[in-house]
């Protein structure tokens, strides 16, 4: 990467005006924290590179946790400061054309390897800037495997096997981070390739497969507040879409009306 050549010079350089030695662990994660800071999450870009984390939770600057194994842990990473902090957050609603500041300091937003992250902003975060990543699983997890981590009997997932490939109403309920959406995932694999499938979501996260699937997303509205496209909206414009199947991706307000 031409980038990276450039601020490897730049610390030799550096590092020759001031008469200090660099070693080369030294010059290596002095490059990697410069690349994250312009391209990446900053300090927290590690934690996005681990593939074994599941969850990323920033509570201002000096309070950055995370979800392994299904254990939440502090992390020893910290923020320079909160100006950081609130500097990838902005990082983070930019890349989706999007912006967080007093008059919109909340956003959900998808990262390019379809990670989910949630910014909420002072005033409304009293302690700082509060980022929240859900990280996108790259492999969908077979029923099978949950029956092996004992999430479910081996009859539970027959009988929602069944259900699915039958074309039964499914609702899926359970506390932030129980799992939902893998369940969900999960049996989408049992859909057939023949029918035609819309799904709605805030958020994209559902990893579907099938051939004849749109994908539709809400939008939030716009600071002149224009451009709000809501679940509800989507669900009943889904019904003209001549669909076999609808599938909320998370049912929260007036949209389960039209659902039911």
């Amino acid at each position: 990467m031409e980038i990276e050549g450039q601020i490897r010079n730049a610390v030799d350089v550096l590092a020759a005006n001031f008469d200090r030695p660099v070693t080369t662990m030294m010059k290596s994660s002095l490059v990697k924290s410069m690349l994250d800071e312009l391209f990446g999450l900053g300090p927290i870009q590690s934690l996005v590179d681990d593939r074994t984390i599941t969850d990323i939770m920033v509570n201002g600057p000096n309070n950055v946790f995370f979800e392994k194994h299904g254990k939440l842990e502090k992390s020893d990473i910290t923020f320079i400061d909160e100006e950081q902090v609130l500097t990838i957050a902005k990082q983070i609603a930019a890349r989706i054309g999007r912006r967080v500041d007093e008059l919109s300091p909340t956003v959900d937003a998808c990262l390019e390897d379809g990670s989910r992250a949630n910014i909420v902003i002072p005033p409304i975060a009293l302690d700082g800037t509060s980022i929240s990543i859900r990280k996108f699983r790259e492999q969908n997890i077979g029923l099978e495997e949950l029956v092996e981590f004992g999430s479910m009997s081996m009859d539970m997932a027959r009988l929602l096997s069944i259900a699915s490939r039958c074309r039964m109403n499914i609702l899926i309920s359970g506390g932030t981070g129980s799992g939902k959406t893998t369940l969900l995932n999960s049996l989408s694999q049992y859909i057939s390739e023949d029918e035609r499938i819309v799904t709605i979501e805030d958020a994209a996260e559902l990893r579907l497969e099938q051939p004849n699937l749109v994908r539709l997303e809400t939008r939030a509205e716009s600071v002149e507040h224009t451009g709000l496209v809501t679940q509800r909206d989507l669900v009943i414009n889904a019904l003209r879409m001549r669909p076999d199947r609808i599938i909320l991706g998370e049912c929260r307000g007036s949209e389960a009306f039209e659902m039911l």
